[in-house]
């Protein structure tokens, strides 16, 4: 009785609000509202071999599958969740991604076989500046839906790079072609690699991330993003 006192004062000063719209959320919701999980605008990419995630990488990368989970528009939804998680340090906006992406992978043949999930790296003076890698953060709440291992001290990114924000995709890829390292290849050999990360647009990061992830002997790499551009 005590205990539901404390926090219904708690509550009373610092109430909750919804991470997808700012509303305050209702007692039986938590982090974001059923209405915004409703208008949260769904890919279904996560269950389509051929998907327009997926061809971007044809001739670049030779992935098992590609998605991103919700499309990304500019002062939408999804957009509100991300920019929560990544400069307002809500870390539930980035497991509530996680999870929901974890409950659709699991429900899909493309990606019953994956081992390991590898968030894609930051270096550690971004890390020191955030507090935390965002990818590592919607990784985790993948993991608590799959129970899939999550490996975030193998595939490295050995050089801090400028932010990839309004660069062209040329620039892009000059800026982080040869910056990511696999410091234990052995250790993901023969592996399912799940390769997350937060937004693919131009997907240089990811096409980066992958290469250093070959040196792998017999790797498989499929990748998955909370959010990717419509197309």
């Amino acid at each position: 009785m005590r205990l539901r006192f404390i926090t219904d004062l708690v509550s009373l000063f610092y109430p909750e609000v919804c991470a997808a719209c700012g509303h305050l959320l209702f007692a039986h919701e938590k982090t974001v509202c059923l209405s915004c999980r409703h208008l949260l605008a769904d890919t279904g990419y996560e269950g389509v071999q051929d998907n327009p995630v997926a061809r971007m990488y044809w001739g670049r990368c030779r992935f098992e599958a590609a998605c991103g989970i919700y499309f990304f528009s500019k002062k939408g939804k999804v957009q509100h969740l991300i920019h929560e998680l990544k400069y307002k340090g809500n870390r539930e906006a980035g497991l509530f991604l996680g999870t929901e992406m974890g409950k659709k992978m699991a429900a899909s043949a493309l990606y019953q076989s994956v081992d390991v999930v590898v968030p894609v790296p930051l270096h550690p003076k971004k890390i020191h500046k955030r507090g935390f890698n965002q990818s590592e953060i919607i990784a985790h709440g993948i993991q608590e839906i799959t129970s899939w291992p999550v490996s975030t001290d193998n595939l490295i990114r050995s050089v801090a790079t400028a932010t990839q924000t309004k660069k062209s995709r040329t620039a892009r890829w000059e800026n982080v072609k040869d910056i990511f390292l696999l410091q234990r290849p052995g250790d993901l050999a023969g592996k399912h690699v799940l390769l997350v990360d937060d937004v693919i647009t131009t997907g240089s990061t990811i096409e980066a991330c992958a290469i250093a992830l070959s040196a792998a002997p017999g790797i498989k790499i499929s990748v998955a993003a909370a959010a990717c551009a419509p197309g």
